[in-house]
């Protein structure tokens, strides 16, 4: 179903006039310098992996991927790339012919293979992967890139894949404390007023649809949760605040980074943990983000080119981070928080 949804967001926003939220970037590749007797650096991989697919984020210029005839002319086969890389529309023509899928040098871990070159993180580290299946999707993007170019947009696994190799051990508990913050401003505890001609529909859905998800918070963490009308939010108990903040701590990095995308795109860490939890489906948690903008499109109708591309994005969003949330536990025929120790 994940599958589905992220290949119907993809021609959605492929067939609109403009992409909504791609970012500006730039990109830098070069090929790396043999030396004198004409072999490959130290930096280069032995064997099978000769030669990296690396990134850089310190010269920001136009993109040379490929030097002409750089195999006939001895020159090393390294390609540096921006971080920016991750964001943004084309980087520029596909270079390889052939992705796979190989188990990593240490024998821990998968990695992916652009023909001859191991993909690597914006730091230069092997893209070292938890499991066969997250490499082998993450092969999937690189193998679904058109000749013409490499549009990075279409590679949201890539991304969170780097996000929990190197972002997250560095700041998690930035990351934490943030989710934690935004729990007083959740999307679900936001309640329409009941008593205003304008709202009260909307208070009657809000309580048919979302109340079911609050009671689940209760039975979950111990403590019944506030809902509150200021779109300013208010305050949780500092008893749900801290369950919330023991499961967060429990979580692996892929978990988290996972959680962290999942609540970026729902504006709301119930949603996020109601996934995490195996509360929520994809389909659950869109309806639910999008409850009152649905309201509003089914009374005054669907803006084409706005409303369309925002809800082939958000599809896009949560069925990435939720598919990579899968995939990165250890115990891949569970979705429960329970089989997972890390």
């Amino acid at each position: 179903m994940a599958a589905m949804l992220i290949g119907r967001a993809f021609k959605s926003a492929r067939n609109s006039h403009s992409l909504v939220r791609a970012r500006s970037f730039c990109t830098t590749s070069a090929a790396l310098q043999p030396d004198s007797d004409g072999q490959p650096s130290e930096s280069s991989s032995s064997s099978s992996s000769s030669s990296s697919f690396t990134f850089d984020k310190e010269n920001e210029k136009p993109i040379f991927v490929k030097a002409p005839n750089a195999r006939r002319n001895n020159d090393s086969d390294s390609v540096t790339m921006p971080t920016s890389f991750m964001t943004g529309s084309i980087v520029g023509k596909r270079f390889y012919k052939k992705v796979t899928t190989r188990e990593a040098e240490d024998g821990n871990g998968w990695t992916v293979m652009l023909d001859y070159r191991t993909l690597k993180t914006p730091s230069k580290r092997p893209l070292k992967l938890r499991s066969l299946a997250l490499a082998k999707a993450i092969a999937a993007e690189w193998e679904y890139q058109l000749t013409e170019g490499i549009r990075p947009f279409t590679m949201p696994l890539m991304r969170l894949a780097c996000t929990a190799l190197e972002r997250v051990p560095l700041t998690r508990s930035k990351i934490i404390e943030l989710l934690l913050r935004k729990l007083h401003k959740d999307l679900v505890f936001f309640r329409a007023p009941a008593d205003n001609d304008l709202t009260c529909d909307v208070h009657e859905v809000q309580v048919e649809r979302i109340d079911p998800l609050l009671e689940w918070v209760e039975s979950e963490f111990g403590v019944k949760p506030k809902v509150y009308s200021s779109i300013f939010g208010g305050k949780q108990d500092d008893k749900l605040v801290k369950a919330v903040e023991d499961l967060l701590k429990k979580t692996n990095d892929g978990e988290l980074a996972s959680i962290d995308a999942l609540e970026a795109s729902a504006h709301s860490v119930v949603i996020a943990l109601g996934i995490f939890c195996g509360k929520l489906q994809i389909d659950d948690a869109i309806k639910l983000i999008r409850l009152e903008e649905d309201l509003q499109v089914d009374k005054w109708g669907l803006v084409e080119g706005g409303h369309d591309i925002d809800i082939a994005d958000l599809k896009v969003q949560i069925s990435a981070a939720t598919v990579f949330l899968a995939l990165s536990r250890e115990n891949l025929s569970s979705l429960s928080f329970a089989s997972n120790n890390n």
